[in-house]
């Protein structure tokens, strides 16, 4: 640890921590609109700036310009208010949040919005894997496509893909919806619970304990309402799968029984 006059500085030799950073303060606010530049400034100061517009000044409509890719972005915040990344997220962007309006105008990487509670995410782009990973709440709509177990242990919420969708999605999902408007990899809804997934294109394969389900008018209602609610326009003709629901008596089974099981 180096002295800089009376200051402590910690030293971190992967350069990931920033202890001392203070508030940049950069931002151009006009009203409860406010507006900065993310190109210079480490991941720290970014979300250090996001929150002292947020919860201090009380800004509502906030626009960060040249993320850059960074990772760890907008992470945390536990506000009604509307953001907008002029540009790409990297990993775990969005995670644990709880009532933000997210538009992110390129594309995100691993674990986009885990563990989020309610609010809006809207990705331009691409999205990686993991996205919506332990989802509680809220819908995270992606226009391109996403990657492997995305939805993993999902809990309530909505995820929506326009693109295709990698292996194992839905993997031990308990509650909530996935709409994959493209195909799926191998093993989707593997060992889920409860919840629903619709596919619009080929499956590569169930995971287990995945099964077609009977297609209802609330069904309808719901993909529409969701289309209708974000412009997508006309929803391609879907497939449901649910849960088989063999799994959930497993540890009573005798062991001659589960192999028949898995």
């Amino acid at each position: 640890m180096d002295a800089v006059g009376e200051r402590q500085i910690s030293y971190d030799a992967r350069g990931l921590a920033e202890p001392d950073a203070d508030v940049p303060r950069v931002s151009e606010i006009d009203g409860q609109r406010a507006a900065f530049d993310a190109r210079d400034l480490t991941t720290r100061q970014i979300n250090l700036e996001l929150r002292w517009l947020l919860y201090e000044l009380g800004s509502t409509d906030v626009t960060v310009r040249n993320p850059g890719s960074k990772h760890s972005i907008g992470v945390g915040i536990l506000t009604r208010c509307r953001i907008t990344f002029e540009g790409s997220l990297g990993y775990f962007g969005c995670g644990l949040i709880d009532g933000p309006e997210v538009h992110i105008t390129g594309r995100v990487g691993w674990s986009a919005c885990e563990n989020m509670m309610s609010g809006v995410v809207v990705i331009d782009g691409n999205a990686g894997s993991l996205t919506g990973a332990a989802l509680r709440g809220g819908d995270i709509v992606v226009k391109g496509r996403v990657g492997a177990r995305s939805g993993i242990d999902q809990k309530g919420g909505t995820i929506i893909a326009l693109g295709s969708a990698g292996s194992m999605n839905g993997f031990m999902m308990q509650r909530g919806r996935q709409v994959i408007c493209g195909d799926v990899g191998p093993g989707l809804g593997d060992s889920m619970y409860d919840g629903i997934i619709y596919v619009g294109g080929k499956v590569k394969s169930l995971g287990i304990d995945c099964v077609p389900g009977e297609w209802t008018d609330a069904d309808t209602e719901f993909i529409e309402r969701k289309f209708r609610i974000y412009d997508l326009g006309s929803p391609p003709e879907l497939q449901k799968f649910v849960c088989g629901k063999k799994l959930y008596n497993y540890d009573n089974l005798e062991p001659s029984e589960r192999k028949l099981v898995l």
